[in-house]
């Protein structure tokens, strides 16, 4: 997450993590119910164009994404399965998201469905990419659209367009194409250099 960013979200997200952590919930359980609650979500409104509602119902479960990893450093109950669960659901949900988008977009014969694909793979290969440098010993961080950024982009532009503002869905999904391709070059840009 941008640095400018974490701090007002660590104010929040913080006492979140420690009320639960005292109530005995888990960071897996955390991250369990948080990708199946954004899923259905995202399933149930995107699909069918409800973005403003899907948006704002889903607020509630993408803010269990930042609470997990925070539990889990607060009760030192980080453990590589949990770090696994949390990456594997990451893709789950992220698929999910612009995936719905993209069979709404294709529901009402729209061109920009195509873009949605490209910002739907660029999403992925931003994460493989550093998956696999990093498994091959390589550093691989940064870039124009982490997780995080794509997110916030998404949900933005989702939930103005679902206000009426048309062209905010288009120009949101072409930055998330745009930017996690040039994240992907940075990304392989960067490996290359440290060969």
């Amino acid at each position: 997450m941008s640095s400018f960013l974490r701090a007002p979200v660590t104010r929040v997200v913080e006492p979140t993590a420690r009320a639960l952590t005292k109530r005995k919930v888990t960071p897996n359980q955390v991250t369990l119910v948080g990708a199946i609650g954004t899923c259905a979500t995202s399933l149930i409104f995107f699909t069918r164009g409800e973005l403003f509602v899907g948006t704002i119902a889903m607020l509630i479960f993408i803010f269990s994404d930042l609470v997990d990893g925070t539990m889990a450093r607060l009760s030192g109950a980080s453990s590589k399965f949990g770090a696994f669960l949390d990456s594997t659901s990451d893709r789950v949900v992220d698929a999910t998201l612009i995936g719905s988008i993209t069979y709404y977009l294709f529901t009402i014969d729209d061109s920009l469905q195509i873009v949605a694909w490209f910002a739907l793979t660029g999403g992925f290969l931003v994460s493989y990419v550093k998956a696999r440098a990093e498994a091959s010993g390589f550093t691989c961080e940064g870039g124009f659209a982490e997780r995080p950024e794509r997110t916030i982009i998404l949900l933005v532009s989702t939930g103005f367009a679902g206000l009426g503002v048309g062209y905010i869905l288009a120009a949101g999904i072409w930055l998330i194409a745009i930017t996690s391709f040039l994240t992907v070059g940075f990304r392989v840009i960067q490996v290359w250099r440290q060969r």
